[in-house]
Order: structure tokens, then sequence, then C-alpha cells
């Protein structure tokens, strides 16, 4: 069983590397048009507030076991996601 601790540590350093790549990738790519690169990194600051918040504030009769099985492979989805569209803008 994961601990809390563990949990917001591999949240804070997987957002925090995506967040890194999408300043690299608009401060080096030839786009004029930043809004694309701004909704992503929007995005992802609100993934990171929402899983963070999961594993802060466990719901009444769940304990973190039941959080942390469900919650993992829909944060690697939602990463696969803007790392594909990340891919993409470059």
């Amino acid at each position: 069983m994961s601990s809390k601790r563990n949990l917001k540590r591999t949240i804070n350093y997987v957002c925090s590397d995506l967040f890194a790549e999408g300043l690299a990738t608009s401060l080096y790519s030839d786009i004029h048009d930043s809004s694309n690169i701004e909704v992503l990194l929007t995005s992802i600051l609100v993934i990171h507030n929402n899983y963070i918040r999961r594993v802060s504030h466990i719901e009444p009769g769940l304990s973190l076991i039941h959080i942390s099985e469900p919650t993992r492979p829909t944060m690697i989805s939602e990463i696969n996601e803007i790392t594909d569209q990340l891919n993409n803008i470059s």
C-alpha cells in the first residue's frame, strides 16, 4: 500500500516535468499563437490540483488503496493525452 506522501511526490514529479516540457515547447518552438500551449499548461495545473486533492482528502468510507488503484490508470491516460498534444505542437 502506498503512502500519501509517496503518491503526492509522484504526482508532483510527473506534473512538474510535464509543465517544464510545456514551457520549453513554448519557448523553443516557432509557434506564434501560444493559446494552445497556455491551455495545455492550465490543464496540467488542473490535473495536479485534482489528484493532490483526491489523495489529501479521502472521502469517508474509502481507504488510500481505493483511491490510488483507480486513479493511476486515469491519471496515466490524461498525462499521455497531454504528452501527445505537446508532441504535436512542436
